[in-house]
């Protein structure tokens, strides 16, 4: 890895750029989905990442109401959903990289209430940062052969998001199937810490999520 002259002066420049971009996104409308070939996944908006513990994060907590207005939509319209929940032992191997957090059968590992109240989500536990990689995920895939629409959302959009984005479009891509990944921006979010900035966090997310075939969206409308 190395860089060029004046890496901060380019490095601002598609900074600016890309922020443009997402400035210009237009919302899209649930409609527009058929109903049948499509899935709603939603990571991580859970208790843990929001209202408490070592990896919360006010900031991540303004993407509940689009997200709890989506799943109300995708319910009315019998599109399929499926719900990520961080969930893990108290001697869990991701304790070496990141807090203790959303440990089996405490709260953080709950789903938050405001999307516990719509319901009618498949839950998915999840041991990892990369929920793909969950075998009752994969067996939901397999039993829906007719999914070829995925719209994504939830937390943290460098981390968990990025990574089943990633795992879901290489999994299709060496199967040469085409499949469409929707991210509304108003649905994903990332938290601000010491040497995580989430500006930089989004826009690196952005970035690699957009040069992999993944569509963004500003929103989902009804």
């Amino acid at each position: 890895m190395r860089f060029t002259e004046n890496p901060m002066e380019r490095i601002s420049k598609e900074a600016e750029g890309m922020i443009k971009e997402i400035e210009s996104l237009e919302p899209v409308s649930l409609s527009a989905f058929d109903s049948g070939s499509t899935m709603a996944v939603f990571v991580d908006i859970i208790n843990g990442f929001i209202n408490e513990g070592a990896m919360a994060s006010e900031r991540v907590g303004d993407i509940i109401p689009p997200n709890a207005k989506l799943l109300k939509m995708c319910n009315e319209t019998g599109i399929l959903t499926a719900a990520f929940a961080d969930c893990h032992e108290k001697n869990a191997a991701e304790f070496a990289s990141f807090p203790p957090h959303c440990v089996k059968d405490t709260r953080e590992s709950e789903i938050v209430d405001e999307l516990k109240e719509q319901g009618g989500y498949i839950l998915i536990p999840k041991n990892s940062t990369n929920g793909f990689n969950e075998q009752k995920f994969k067996d939901l895939i397999e039993c829906h052969p007719e999914i070829c629409t995925f719209i994504v959302t939830g937390d943290c959009a460098d981390i968990c998001v990025l990574q089943f984005c990633l795992g879901l479009k290489t999994f299709f891509t060496a199967q040469d199937k085409q499949i469409k990944i929707i991210v509304p921006i108003s649905c994903v979010e990332t938290y601000d810490a010491p040497f995580h900035s989430s500006d930089f966090a989004n826009l690196a997310a952005y970035k690699l999520l957009k040069d992999s075939g993944i569509t963004f969206v500003s929103g989902i409308e009804e």
